[in-house]
């Protein structure tokens, strides 16, 4: 085994889930109402804000039925009713593209204000610069948009360390339970998926990388939701993690 690529998930692995679903999440819908109504006159923002109309018009769920009942059909959809769709998206878990495109924009607001920071778990930092002194070439792969990654990434209690990856993905790579996704990224990598360690949170996303040939690591969190690493060696702890090691 000659293992020269880290590859990492996020939430759950190198920064608290409760960060994305606590700090996250509400922050975006907090800030969705007076986001829209100071940016509406935005091209961009009034094309997102059409987008979302569409989407909502053409919703079958009954909860997106039944407030489109309160609004007046007749007429273009208020600011107001616009954020209450797409607050009740978040708490349906839809990640609707015209969504996550706001998200992203008021996350980028607010870690621009020092308003977000990211906690990551103390370990990690000072794991990412030793392996990237070490010549390993480090790499992200998370459900989160790559813009989002490294908004993260860039305001960290420990200052911007976008610089220490090389390589970013998110799910237009594919699906994290595919197989064939692992096998993507090692390509795109310009490596064997045997050179890859992926460390994960997520038994099913560990199953994909392993059938497609990368070693694998179980990340075992405080705070993450799931904590039986099934047949998967498990970590919970960076600090005295040599990739090169046999697990």
């Amino acid at each position: 085994m000659n293992i020269t690529h880290v590859l990492l998930d996020i939430e759950g692995t190198t920064c608290p889930v409760s960060f994305v679903s606590e700090v996250l999440f509400p922050y975006a819908s907090a800030s969705l109402e007076p986001y829209l109504e100071a940016h509406q006159g935005n091209a961009e923002i009034a094309k997102l804000m059409r987008d979302v109309e569409i989407a909502w018009r053409e919703d079958p769920h009954p909860e997106a039925r039944g407030l489109l009942q309160q609004q007046d059909a007749a007429s273009t959809l208020s600011v107001q009713a616009l954020s209450a769709y797409l607050r009740q998206l978040i708490a349906r878990d839809i990640k609707l593209t015209p969504l996550k495109d706001l998200q992203g924009r008021i996350w980028r607001s607010g870690y621009a204000s020092g308003e977000l920071i990211a906690p990551l778990f103390d370990d990690v930092p000072r794991a990412l610069r030793r392996w990237r002194d070490d010549g390993f070439t480090l790499a992200v792969y998370s459900s989160g948009s790559v813009p989002a990654q490294q908004l993260l990434y860039g305001h960290c209690h420990e200052g911007d360390l976008t610089g220490l990856f090389s390589h970013w993905f998110d799910t237009k790579t594919g699906p994290k339970q595919a197989e064939e996704s692992y096998l993507t990224i090692a390509t795109e990598m310009q490596t064997t998926p045997t050179n890859v360690l992926f460390i994960s949170d997520a038994i099913h996303e560990l199953e994909a990388a392993d059938a497609a040939g990368m070693k694998t690591l179980f990340s075992d969190r405080e705070g993450n939701p799931a904590r039986e690493a099934g047949r998967f060696a498990r970590i919970s702890d960076y600090s005295s993690l040599n990739p090169r090691d046999g697990f």
